[in-house]
């Protein structure tokens, strides 16, 4: 039985028992629902709002482009708009929009293989494509990944430097998200591309998070993307918008990546939705960003405050310090009982603290992560302790159950 869940909650309308994916799906709605009920968050995901309230993102489009220009049609028109947009806050000579960014890198890294002569792919062991897309570009574009390094970091200079194998293209994911939204010191950064070059090696950036990187390596989007020979953004995981991604990079592999793109079922008749939303985010929400990173660092640090004075035998923010307005909160409890107690702090305070869901990391101890966005820089420090007491004392009353 989950902690916290009474025998009749755990059965079905005939009586039997819920299996227990039945059971986490019924946690989960709980979870969903409570935290759009809930007064104090610290962010509010567009996967979270209702039609009409994702609909009602595109009120602030008038003010990012004209809409009496004629829609869309296969990637001209507000397509071409934002591809500038982002060619333009990269420093790059083109960009191209992707429906997704799963396709955006599988036809970057295609293109690269072509260009180098290698098939090879060098990544971390916990990058997208590795953990989340199902080897989409070994399966689908017969590329072989080679891992660098499995630690909760980014590859080192050294690590790049001598690694047995050749690989044409070396990949990397800023920040790490399954790491902890890691980076690298910006030293780092430029020494790990410096020995792929001393390899032969193109520099691709899997940068679906890039737009909140700028705080912690103090430099500007175009210097960071001024590194590599390609990049690939999101403009949903940051910035909000209703999907998509762009690859930008030379002008030369732009163009081959929209024949690709084509080939790959990627230009899509009409897409103005999207890329609407996609101007209104890096109209609206780019700008905001440094001031999330630097208000997560205030949470992070009330949250280890917080915990020090529960008297929690063990909790961890990592990383200590964010480097983005993301990081991960480790505590050594079950993943079930760490759930059942948030949910039941924000059902019944209407704050929501830990709003993702808990993941098993190993046998009683689970990891969350948390996003500070423009709901969460309402927080103060002391909100934040405080939230955490309350989090705690029904953590108890569940392990104790």
């Amino acid at each position: 039985m989950i902690p916290g869940m009474s025998d009749t909650a755990e059965r079905d309308g005939t009586g039997g028992r819920l299996s227990d994916e039945e059971r986490r799906g019924r946690l989960r709605e709980r979870r969903l629902a409570a935290h759009r009920e809930a007064r104090r968050v610290f962010s509010r995901f567009g996967f979270h709002k209702t039609l009409r309230e994702r609909l009602a993102l595109l009120d602030a489009a008038s003010g990012v482009y004209d809409l009496d220009e004629r829609s869309d049609v296969y990637g001209d028109g507000v397509v071409e708009a934002l591809e500038e947009k982002v060619a333009g806050l990269l420093g790059t000579e083109a960009a191209a929009f992707f429906p997704t960014g799963t396709m955006a890198q599988q036809v970057a890294l295609r293109c690269w293989a072509g260009r180098t002569g290698g098939t090879a792919v060098a990544l971390h062991a916990l990058s997208h494509p590795e953990v989340h897309e199902r080897h989409a570009f070994g399966q689908v574009s017969g590329l072989r990944p080679v891992r660098v390094t499995s630690e909760p970091r980014l590859p080192t200079a050294a690590e790049v430097r001598d690694f047995e194998e050749p690989f044409g293209t070396l990949m990397l994911e800023l920040p790490l998200r399954d790491a902890g939204f890691v980076l690298p010191s910006w030293q780092e950064l430029t020494e790990v591309v410096e020995a792929a070059r001393e390899r032969d090696a193109v520099v691709h950036l899997d940068g679906a998070r890039l737009w909140e990187c700028t705080v912690h390596f103090g430099r500007s989007l175009d210097e960071i993307a001024g590194l590599a020979d390609s990049v690939y953004v999101s403009f949903y995981k940051t910035l909000d918008g209703f999907g998509g991604a762009a690859l930008a990079g030379p002008r030369t592999l732009v163009e081959e990546a929209r024949a690709w793109r084509h080939r790959y079922g990627g230009t899509v008749f009409q897409q103005f939705p999207t890329a609407l939303s996609a101007l209104v985010g890096l109209e609206h929400e780019l700008p905001r960003l440094p001031g999330y990173v630097r208000h997560a660092r205030v949470v992070a640090a009330a949250l280890r405050e917080g915990f020090a004075a529960a008297g929690l035998p063990w909790a961890r923010v990592h990383p200590q310090v964010p480097h983005t307005h993301e990081f991960q909160v480790w505590l050594p409890y079950d993943a079930d009982v760490l759930m059942e107690a948030a949910v039941r702090t924000a059902e019944e305070t209407g704050t929501v603290l830990f709003g993702q869901a808990w993941d098993a990391t190993g046998p009683g101890l689970a990891r969350t992560e948390v996003s500070v966005r423009a709901e969460g820089l309402e927080w103060t420090a002391e909100d934040v302790r405080s939230a955490v007491a309350e989090f705690v004392a029904r953590l108890t009353e569940e392990v104790s159950r």
